[in-house]
């Protein structure tokens, strides 16, 4: 049936009756720890006859349309005179005084939900509507009850239907658009670049297929639409209702929402958000997000619903500008906004961490959605690190010692318990070993302790101790993680002064990335540099079942010189070499025109051959890459790049770094890349640790810590010269490594045609 809207009652619900404003920055977590063990005890207090997590669903017709709700009873309590009491278990952090019964409409409704669909289910006459509210530290409870009749029940929810349809309606007369124009769409271009219709096709087959695929594409393919056409065609043939297009950058979320507005010019009716990391979008001058601070925070959820069927009603590409536009109308905080409006796009173009990061993910997308929902991973081999990021935490002993004293005969509960901690760590200090394959349960225990007095702490008190707010985020990602550990983790303890640092680390994100992305129909990873595809299909979680494609440069191989000039840039070289280095670059640029961008291994390494080069050659004009640079002092950077101009520039720049990735200098903007060594990360204790793993799997773990990693900065700051047909331009490889055979299997087909360099 084309007519039906499928919404779970707690999400429709919610909908119809939230309200007031967005909480300070802490919002408690006891919902997914306490909160649980909770809802757990009291369903081991029913009776034989009683049932806990009854699934319900129901078909509701509301004029042309029928709205299909289900969900998750906690308890149907059968009576002995037969009557049936809905019991809806709450738990909270907050003192059981502040609840009364009428504090949370939303949870009646939900209640109510579930008696009515029960009810006529088994045709009762009336329930008994229960609330009951546990305070997740005390154990103490608090019960409401209701007692309605089965018409009391139906005029009730048809009310609460009646208040959501104006949304529903909106939502299912833009899908049959969607699907309409998304079936009868051509490709935008008038033609296919070489390689281009095979990349589409396979997309397209493995989103048919429920499969995933890990795709190397060269750069100038145009990667970015051959997989965005493919998945909204699949959309129009029914196959999906959603695509996640997933990133490590900004530049490369602008990329997608170019496509996307191609598409929509050629007649596509979409609805596409993307989601800005909030302290870019913040409307304040400080990010603060309790109602006191900020009035985009205060009566949130009064005005939200309004806000989102405005900017559906008459947006379709929602970027960054046009989501602020709207949230200054309707005074809603732009950040939250995007969030709310992600779970009504057809495309959500956004950071990785809203599907992999399990502190971050977007939670309310179910099963059901998933298995409609295609994952589009942009740019994939930064997955890999983001990913041993993403699923590894840190703690401090200081933080805690600091929380011990400045609460100390204010809350003695957080005193006591933040001592607890600080003392384990300071005996962790003490140990000889410092690397740990299993778990410290102990100090995941103390943390859960330390969490339920911070979490009571901060629930009632809104001017919040920042210390405490910080600490608290922290403990709770730590004992997050924690029950994410297994073989593929370490601990490990680094000591300096005074300060204790103790790190769960993930050494192989690969089951954790297949966990979060569990459900999706499919996963299409793709990336100009997934070289070996082995490698990136271990540490991403792929199988033996998942299609691997490679497509070649569409480009001849004549549009790049490439040069490999063997020198040492290894650590205790690099003084010897320099000066050779330095006349080397004054060569090439003398010999050729245009712009050139130089990439170094480290920050170190550049500015001492930076200084080396213009004491050498003052009269080129020279840019240098600083760290922490601004999006407007990027922008500055890439702006000095233009065509035919007097000066040319020669850029120093850093391998892996905001310039040599996703970064487009088309034409004769830039016509020559220097790459000065392999890109080998530099060796430290994190990444021996890296190796050591890899090495007792049965992998060669030098190459996995390093080898690959650094030739993939390599390879993707060389993709930043030819990007389109007309470009031309030199490739140069500054290391004598690039002749050797384990770096000349990892070189694209499109770069073995070389010449070797000479040096005096």
């Amino acid at each position: 049936m084309t007519n039906v809207v499928k919404i779970s009652v707690r999400n429709l619900v919610e909908y119809v009756f939230r309200s007031g404003s967005i909480e300070s920055g802490f919002r408690t977590a006891t919902s997914m720890t306490e909160g649980t063990k909770a809802h757990q005890k009291i369903q081991k207090t029913y009776n034989e006859d009683d049932q806990k997590e009854v699934y319900v669903q129901a078909e509701i017709p509301f004029e042309h349309i029928v709205i299909h709700v289900d969900g998750r009873c906690d308890g149907v309590l059968i009576q002995q005179d037969g009557a049936v009491i809905i019991d809806e278990i709450k738990s909270t952090s907050h003192s059981l005084e502040e609840i009364t019964a009428d504090t949370h409409p939303v949870h009646w409704a939900q209640a109510i939900f579930y008696g009515y669909i029960y009810a006529g289910d088994h045709n009762l006459d009336e329930v008994t509507i229960q609330l009951t509210y546990v305070q997740v530290k005390t154990e103490e409870q608090e019960q409401f009850q209701q007692k309605m009749t089965y018409t009391e029940l139906e005029a009730y929810v048809q009310d609460v239907i009646k208040q959501y349809a104006p949304y529903a309606i909106t939502r299912l007369q833009h899908k049959t658009q969607r699907d309409k124009s998304s079936h009868a769409l051509e490709f935008p271009f008038a033609n296919y670049r070489n390689g281009q219709r095979k990349l589409a096709g396979a997309v397209y087959k493995t989103i048919v297929e429920k499969k995933d695929i890990f795709a190397k594409a060269s750069t100038g393919i145009g990667k970015t639409i051959s997989t965005i056409f493919p998945a909204v065609k699949a959309i129009g043939e029914g196959h999906l209702d959603r695509i996640f297009y997933l990133t490590a950058k900004t530049i490369t979320r602008t990329t997608a929402e170019e496509a996307f507005r191609l598409l929509i010019e050629s007649g596509l009716d979409i609805k596409v958000v993307t989601i800005t990391a909030k302290e870019k979008v913040c409307f304040q001058e400080e990010i603060n997000c309790s109602k006191e601070f900020c009035p985009f925070a205060d009566g949130y959820y009064d005005r939200i619903n309004q806000a989102v069927l405005d900017i559906l009603e008459n947006e379709k590409l929602m970027s960054r500008t046009v989501i602020e536009t709207y949230a200054a109308k309707h005074r809603v905080c732009p950040f939250e906004f995007s969030l709310d409006l992600a779970y009504a796009a057809d495309a959500v173009i956004c950071d990785y961490n809203y599907i992999f990061d399990p502190r971050v993910s977007l939670k309310r997308l179910f099963e059901q959605q998933k298995k409609q929902t295609v994952l589009l991973i942009d740019e994939a081999h930064n997955l890999v690190d983001r990913g041993r990021d993403m699923y590894s935490s840190e703690l401090y002993k200081s933080s805690f010692l600091q929380l011990k004293r400045e609460f100390k005969g204010k809350n003695e509960g957080i005193a006591n318990t933040a001592k607890l901690v600080n003392d384990h760590l300071l005996a962790v200090k003490k140990r000889e070993e410092f690397l740990d394959k299993e778990l410290d349960e102990t100090i995941v225990g103390l943390l859960e302790t330390f969490i339920v007095e911070a979490e009571v702490e901060l629930a009632r008190n809104d001017d919040a101790n920042q210390l405490l707010l910080d600490t608290y985020f922290a403990a709770q990602a730590f004992v997050k993680i924690s029950k994410l550990y297994d073989e593929r983790f370490i601990t490990y303890v680094e000591v300096f002064q005074s300060e204790v640092r103790m790190k769960l680390f993930c050494l192989d994100p690969s089951q954790l990335i297949q966990k979060m992305s569990k459900g999706y129909r499919s996963k299409i990873f793709f990336s100009a540099t997934l070289t070996p595809a082995d490698y990136y299909k271990n540490l991403l979680g792929g199988s033996t079942e998942d299609y691997v494609i490679s497509i070649p440069s569409p480009f001849i191989r004549e549009n790049a010189e490439v040069i490999i000039q063997p020198m040492s840039t290894k650590y205790h070289d690099r003084n010897r070499t320099m000066g050779a280095m330095v006349k080397f670059f004054a060569t090439v640029l003398e010999e050729r025109k245009g712009n050139f961008l130089v990439f170094f291994p480290s920050y170190n390494y550049m500015r001492a051959v930076y200084e080396e080069f213009v004491t050498y050659a003052p009269k080129v004009k020279t840019i240098l890459q600083e760290t922490g640079m601004s999006e407007e002092e990027r922008e500055e950077f890439l702006g000095v790049f233009q065509s035919e101009q007097d000066e040319r520039i020669l850029g120093f720049a850093v391998l892996g770094g905001i310039f040599s990735e996703g970064v487009d200098l088309v034409g004769d903007r830039l016509q020559g890349v220097i790459i000065v060594g392999v890109g080998l990360p530099q060796i430290g204790f994190e990444r021996d640790i890296i190796k050591d793993y890899f090495q007792t799997t049965g992998r060669n773990g030098f190459d996995y810590a390093y080898v690959y990693p650094g030739m993939n900065k390599v390879l993707q700051a060389g993709g930043r010269l030819i990007r389109s047909e007309a470009d031309t331009g030199t490739i140069v490889l500054v290391d004598d490594r690039f002749l050797h055979q384990k770096y000349q299997a990892l070189l694209p087909y499109e770069w073995q045609q070389y010449k070797i360099g000479t040096v005096e």
